[in-house]
């Protein structure tokens, strides 16, 4: 007896032992925990999340908020918000007050902050405002089971990396703006059972891959814009529920599999009969094909299926007599055949009348009863004959379409003849001046208030798909005349004048409607056409990121000559009034001097951009001569990269010499490399605005110099040692080795720097993400 009560006694005491393990989160924990409030900007349903102290594990759960820990680490997060993605239709990439988070929200800061509770089981969060294109890195997860982002507003591609998530049963993105097609590397994951996306804009076609996921049981894919054929699904033997509808799928209803409970079919663009094979899904409870163009006589078979509750056929094209010894099956409770071509009797078990415990739809059909709507038979046999005489008049139609391309052929003829004579007999200086004044489109920044155009959402957003709420947002870039600029800069005078670099002069200018823009004056190359490289400035003035400078619009002055040659290109760029990252690195400079946190804001503001022109664009933008002076601060501290993307329009100037000649300086090598000239900045931020003067031997001698404390102490700036913290500054030295490494093949992509610099981030205190 005594031993019994000392067994329990012990038994008792380590079971407390482990809960108070297992209660008490560890401290990195809790710190990321606090992070993501930060990130989610406070909301309401966290208020209980205090500080490091709060015993996040012993938290009560409830509806908004829940959290459940092992071996102290976070196995299961579910937030729930108050921001849902009701209206999706109003969102075009940018922030929505009080619907979204703020313009200052990153979802790659947001995952890789999440990417730190690496014991993830369970994640859950719903209708919190998130917005912008989800991140790889989400493959960090690699332990989720459970993950559901539905009501958000994020967009872009579903990222492909996630096909990793080797664990993960349940995946749900409902009701978000995704607006890339279906990914095909969905059966790569062994354990899915739950999928569902619906209420985005995927597009494309059904990946026929979908069919090879034998464990799924749930997929709605409902309300996209999915097209294409359906291919035999019969392989899903797991499948309860199909919901696909409100798609443009089309060709024939596919073969369904036979565990099936729910399908949902409506609203697509369906051809042919109604598959026999349907009528043999006895486990069928609700099937809606309504609002298709189906054919034929419905399966009787299917109308008397054991285990069917809700049968939608409405809105087809169905025809013929229903049998008057037609069978409802004993659980059927609601029949809808309303608004096809259906005639002859209604059978006794459609019958509403008969049928107290029914509900029988049927109206806008040729049924031979009284009332109820129907049309007269001549009506659904009319169709029927419409139909047989479109196929006989085949003769017919083969001469109608066989004059209307006469007609074409002969006015394409007339065309190029008079293209041929215009050429031959008009100037050239004639048609290349009238491509370069076309007329100023409604929604150009001449109709626009300077409040639109210097307001911060000028240069914010993604490539986006066009709709009218972008163009009301963003303006779009136009032809300047040469008269405006002169006038905006009273005729380029040296007051106006900012500064020259290798991609020529810049000076200030001030429109008519009190906008306050930079004009950049271009070195041209003389291989280019005027139409050559008026299409090179509007694919590049097309890109909008809430880290590239905005461009407003161009303007090229040609000479009056023979051969109409281009004299200089000027770019119209938004103003940024706070100067540039260089002479923000010191206290000798003009600008007030950043500290070590604000100049990884500024970093990670520079490398989003960066990985934006590489991975964001087709085609992308490379070798952008990267410098601390092309990387302009407003005054919001909001750092913007200007002179993207110019060497697609200017000549070369960076030569090396003559053969044999040795640089004299680091920029003069690599320069066709952003992660090399990325990595430079990253030093010059350290040691500060010295480091452009200085040979490469030099700097890598300094860099090495800094893996110790007396190395930093003799080199680093002053401001960046007073300032940093041990970890977070050993994150930054490593990265820039990495980036300046002689082998082209082991230097890292922006995602990675990005990465690092962000891990750099959160291992400094007091910084403010970008």
């Amino acid at each position: 007896m005594e031993f019994c009560t000392l067994f329990l006694l012990i038994s008792c005491l380590s079971w407390s032992l482990f809960a108070l393990c297992d209660s008490q989160l560890q401290t990195s924990q809790s710190q990321v925990l606090l992070q993501l409030k930060k990130h989610l900007e406070y909301p309401k349903q966290l208020e209980l999340w205090y500080d490091r102290k709060t015993e996040f594990c012993s938290l009560p759960p409830s509806a908004n908020s829940n959290i459940t820990c092992e071996f102290n680490s976070v196995t299961e997060l579910n937030i729930m918000g108050d921001k849902p993605a009701t209206k999706v239709s109003d969102f075009s990439g940018f922030p929505i007050p009080n619907k979204t988070l703020s313009q200052s929200f990153s979802m790659d800061s947001f995952v890789t902050t999440l990417s730190r509770l690496s014991s993830l089981k369970t994640l859950s969060l719903i209708s919190l405002g998130i917005w912008g294109p989800l991140p790889d890195k989400i493959h960090r997860l690699s332990s989720l089971e459970y993950l559901d982002l539905s009501s958000n507003f994020l967009f872009g591609s579903i990222p492909p990396k996630m096909f990793t998530l080797l664990k993960l049963q349940t995946f749900v993105l409902d009701d978000n703006v995704f607006n890339d097609t279906v990914p095909s590397w969905l059966n790569s994951l062994p354990n899915l059972t739950t999928l569902r996306m619906k209420n985005n804009r995927l597009k494309g076609p059904f990946p026929s891959s979908i069919k090879g996921i034998r464990t799924l049981v749930d997929l709605a894919l409902s309300s996209n814009e999915i097209s294409g054929n359906l291919p035999d699904l019969s392989s899903l033997t797991n499948l309860k529920l199909l919901d696909l509808s409100g798609n443009k799928l089309g060709s024939h209803l596919p073969t369904l599999p036979k565990g099936l409970l729910m399908v949902f079919l409506d609203n697509n663009s369906f051809m042919g009969e109604i598959p026999t094979q349907y009528g043999q899904l006895n486990q069928l409870q609700h099937i809606d094909v309504s609002f298709n163009m189906l054919t034929g006589k419905p399966p009787p078979e299917l109308f008397s299926l054991p285990s069917l509750t809700h049968l939608n056929l409405a809105s087809n094209t169905l025809k013929g007599s229903l049998s008057d010894n037609l069978n409802c099956g004993r659980n059927l409770e609601f029949v809808d055949i309303s608004n096809n071509r259906l005639m002859g009797s209604l059978p006794s078990c459609l019958n509403s009348e008969t049928r107290d415990n029914r509900v029988i739809k049927f109206s806008g059909n040729c049924f031979s009863i009284a009332g109820h709507h129907q049309h007269p038979e001549s009506y659904c046999r009319e169709f029927k004959v419409h139909v047989y005489k479109s196929s006989n008049g085949g003769k017919g139609i083969g001469v109608l379409v066989g004059l209307i391309v006469g007609i074409a052929v002969l006015i394409v003829l007339v065309a190029i003849g008079f293209l041929i004579v215009c050429r031959r007999y008009c100037p050239r200086v004639r048609s290349e001046q009238h491509l370069l004044q076309k007329s100023v489109p409604e929604n150009s920044t001449a109709g626009l208030s300077s409040e639109i155009l210097t307001n911060p959402n000028c240069s914010s957003g993604h490539v986006f798909e066009s709709s009218k709420s972008e163009v009301q947002i963003l303006p779009s870039c136009r032809s300047f005349s040469l008269e405006e600029l002169k006038e905006a800069t009273n005729n380029f005078d040296s007051s106006a004048f900012l500064g020259e670099g290798s991609y020529g002069k810049i000076f200030k200018g001030l429109l008519k409607n009190g906008t306050q823009v930079a004009i950049r004056c271009l070195p041209t190359s003389e291989k280019y056409s005027i139409r050559n490289l008026k299409l090179r400035l509007d694919m590049l003035a097309k890109i909008r990121h809430p880290h590239l400078v905005c461009i407003l619009g161009h303007c090229i002055e040609v000479e009056q000559d023979d051969n109409c040659s281009i004299n200089r290109v000027f770019f119209v760029l938004e103003y940024i009034p706070n100067g540039n990252f260089r002479s923000h690195l010191s206290d000798n400079s003009p600008g007030e001097v950043l500290s070590w946190p604000e100049r990884l804001a500024v970093l990670i503001c520079v490398c989003k951009a960066m990985h934006f022109l590489h991975t964001g664009v087709i085609p992308g933008f490379f070798h952008n001569r990267l410098k601390t002076n092309n990387i302009l601060i407003n005054e919001h501290r909001l750092a913007k990269l200007g002179d993207y993307g110019l060497s697609i329009i200017s000549e070369e100037t960076g030569n090396y010499g003559t053969k044999g000649q040795e640089p004299k300086s680091w920029q003069m090598t690599r320069l066709d490399d952003d992660v090399y000239s990325f990595g430079l900045i990253l030093l010059e931020s350290m040691l500060g605005p010295s480091v452009p003067a200085k040979t490469e031997a030099t700097l890598r001698d300094e860099l090495a110099s800094l893996s110790k404390q007396e190395g930093r102490v003799r080199l680093m700036d002053p401001v960046v040692l007073a300032t940093c913290s041990e970890e977070s500054i050993t994150v930054v030295i490593s990265l820039t080795n990495n980036c300046i490494c002689p082998e082209l093949w082991s230097r890292p992509t922006f995602d990675d720097i990005l990465w690092n610099l962000q891990h750099a981030a959160h291992l400094q205190p007091n910084i403010a993400h970008a």
